[in-house]
């Protein structure tokens, strides 16, 4: 069963047309690129405002300034047309500047997971040959700079390869010798922060300073290089294989999805909009910062989720937008001092998820009297957006599907119409590919253009989308995605663990949680114990990514061809839990 980007509403048929009609005519002729948008912003909305950070306030005039400043700084710092440029860091003013300096200079942009740990940082850093990287100091309590270094002090990470490149020149100057021995490509690395910053790092106002030689025609000389055609970011995801990869994203397909998503969603100039999404997300970055730079809204980043945060930001900034995740909403609604913030400015809410509760839904009209309440589905080989619901359909429609297909793609299910099949999708939102993995990309593109998204869906007769079930092994522990190949690909690197196997299981809390059954290592000096392999964990991976308990076994269930049967490992937790019941 297949659809495209049709529907029943009078809106939907209406914006499709006109949408495609206005884009095929050249109506975005004035932002082609990231630079042309960061242009055009500064242009036409200067002094309305574009940030908001604590005291900081800048105009749509100054970030455009900003920007230029920090893409004069990277021209400075060597950085050339199709460069990698990385940023670990959370939801900042200077992230913005940061990412859309790299991006006007030339550099594609490589947003790294701010849960991540050294190790996890440093294989992508390493995998993407970056040559820049701008970090945070200190969050959440880690220090993210002590964190890299410790990964990277003894050389290219465990030894095996990380793909093209590895140890090797970049080409004409290369990087080898740069301040972390274990990334050879990698020439400066710029602290975001106050922070203590060591002799071999740049501070960001020296970073800025370095830049003062260079001419502004010298910057929009090559702003204007950059073709739509470029790779404007690569974002890793985790896949079936254990490590991440990188999908490659060009200008164009940016530009043109989040033109719809916020045409789609209504976002219009003077939105205030509250950027709780992760920027390393394409839910924060792109439907959050691009789709703003759009339509001139104002952007409110705030760093962590915390719902007492983001009540004393929704009254006191006069929030009209607020898109996130459905535990964000339901933890607003929820909260024992809602009454006492003025919450009325919000009016367009945007959330995701195979499920969202329908009483949610109406609790967000009825007692916030939201206008807006919208469904989306996205992954980010599809540029991070598939479907989505549109202004006027009803409630059931918005809180049991994810909407329909966005103009300018197609959505098929591999399965007669009502039933579940895996979803497919077409179109200019498909990724130009894996990162210099040519092997994982035909496997998840297929010739004629069909991008097989490993999640299993149903279609209704007017094309919206309900997401059912997950092909491949991945479980959801509060709201991430957690990959199986990828924990027992870090366990792995525990000397006292022979072999490994991960699954999920359901959780009360977090809905899902990791467990991991281990064959100890023979002849190990220790004994290895569940506490020592989850307190291991917490060091090595990412919180969401650590198994809440460990299972030792004597070996590992397996066919004959040597894979290992967690189906078998699902039905064992499956009869635990009816005997425990």
């Amino acid at each position: 069963m297949r659809f495209d980007a049709q529907g029943d509403a009078e809106f939907d048929a209406e914006f499709d047309a006109d949408f495609d009609a206005d884009f095929d005519a050249g109506r975005n002729a004035r932002w082609n690129t990231v630079p042309e948008l960061v242009r055009h912003a500064a242009s036409r909305y200067g002094e309305r405002e574009a940030v908001v950070e604590g005291r900081t306030r800048l105009s749509y005039a100054e970030l455009g300034e900003r920007v230029e400043r920090a893409a004069a700084a990277c021209l400075a710092r060597g950085v050339r047309q199709g460069d990698r440029v990385a940023v670990w860091a959370p939801n900042t003013l200077d992230w913005i500047v940061s990412a859309l300096g790299a991006v006007t200079a030339g550099a594609v942009l490589v947003p790294l997971n701010t849960r991540f740990k050294g190790t996890e940082a440093a294989y992508v850093l390493r995998q993407s040959r970056t040559k820049l990287l701008f970090i945070t100091g200190t969050f959440l309590g880690t220090s993210y700079v002590a964190s890299l270094r410790r990964a990277t002090a003894d050389g290219p990470g465990d030894g095996r390869s990380d793909g093209p490149g590895d140890g090797r020149s970049d080409g004409p100057g290369n990087p080898g010798g740069g301040p972390l021995p274990g990334l050879p490509h990698l020439t400066d690395v710029v602290v975001l922060a106050d922070d203590a910053v060591p002799s071999d790092f740049l501070t960001w106002k020296d970073f800025l300073a370095a830049g003062e030689s260079v001419s502004g025609a010298a910057v929009r000389e090559r702003a204007s290089a950059v073709s739509p055609s470029d790779p404007s970011d690569i974002i890793y995801t985790s896949g079936t294989t254990g490590r991440p990869k990188g999908a490659v994203i060009t200008h164009a397909q940016t530009l043109r999805a989040y033109d719809i998503w916020a045409g789609l969603a209504g976002l219009r100039e003077g939105d205030r909009y509250l950027i709780v999404n992760p920027f390393f997300h394409t839910f924060g970055y792109k439907a959050g910062i691009i789709a703003c730079l759009t339509r001139g809204a104002t952007m409110v980043p705030q760093p962590v989720f915390n719902v007492d945060t983001v009540l004393a930001n929704i009254a006191a900034e006069r929030i009209s937008v607020l898109p996130g995740p459905p535990t964000l909403h339901q933890s607003l609604l929820d909260h024992p001092a809602r009454a006492s913030h003025d919450l009325s400015a919000l009016r367009l809410v945007v959330t995701g998820a195979a499920v969202v509760p329908l009483q949610l839904v109406e609790r967000l009209r009825s007692e916030l009297h939201i206008a807006t309440v919208l469904t989306a589905y996205g992954l980010s080989e599809a540029s991070g957006i598939v479907t989505m619901c549109r202004r006027g359909d009803a409630p059931d429609v918005i809180a049991a599907t994810s909407g329909r297909a966005i103009p300018g793609t197609e959505v098929r299910v591999g399965a007669p119409p009502g039933t579940p099949g895996e979803v497919l999708v077409r179109g200019f939102n498909v990724m130009q590919g894996y990162f210099e993995d040519p092997t994982g990309t035909a496997a998840t593109r297929t010739p004629d253009g069909w991008l097989r998204t490993g999640d299993v869906g149903i279609l209704d007769p007017s094309g919206n989308l309900r997401i059912t079930d997950r092909i491949k092994d991945m479980f959801i522990v509060g709201g991430f995605n957690a990959y199986p190949a990828e924990i027992e690909q870090l366990l792995g690197l525990h000397p006292d663990i022979a072999d490994v196997a991960v699954i999920g299981i359901p959780d009360p809390r977090l809905g899902e949680v990791g467990k991991a059954y281990v064959v100890r290592r023979a002849h190990s000096s220790t004994t290895l114990t569940a506490d020592d392999v989850i307190a291991w964990s917490r060091r090595e991976m990412a919180n969401y990514k650590v198994p809440r308990s460990v299972e030792f076994v004597s070996d590992l269930p397996r066919n004959a061809s040597g894979k290992v049967l967690k189906g078998e490992l699902r039905s064992r937790e499956r009869e635990r839990e009816r005997n425990a019941g």
